[in-house]
């Protein structure tokens, strides 16, 4: 199942950049053009994916540690939005690429 996942995916980013990379006149100046957007879309959503990954796990631990000390809410929260970071750094490398687009 797995690796029927990942071959579409690089199979979807593959013909994507390619035909992102196209120009009408076959020069090669516009062929990094796809690649960028390629990377735009891979800083945003993987970094995206790797904070619902984390909150999925910390997000019940702190519910959990609330429950059991009531004081722990601030910490537990501090945990809970400390993987938000990812998608902020992914959003500031998605408006770095989107400058030499």
């Amino acid at each position: 199942m797995k690796s029927k996942v990942l071959f579409t995916l690089t199979f979807l980013l593959l013909s994507a950049a390619s035909a992102f990379g196209q120009e009408a006149g076959g020069g090669s100046g516009n062929s990094n053009r796809g690649l960028i957007a390629i990377g735009v879309g891979l800083a945003v959503g993987l970094g995206a994916l790797g904070t619902a990954i984390a909150q999925a796990r910390i997000g019940p631990a702190g519910v959990g540690s609330v429950v059991e000390k009531p004081e722990s809410l601030g910490v537990a929260l501090i945990f809970f939005l400390l993987p938000e970071t990812l998608v902020i750094f992914g959003m500031v490398i998605a408006f770095l690429l989107l400058g030499k687009l």
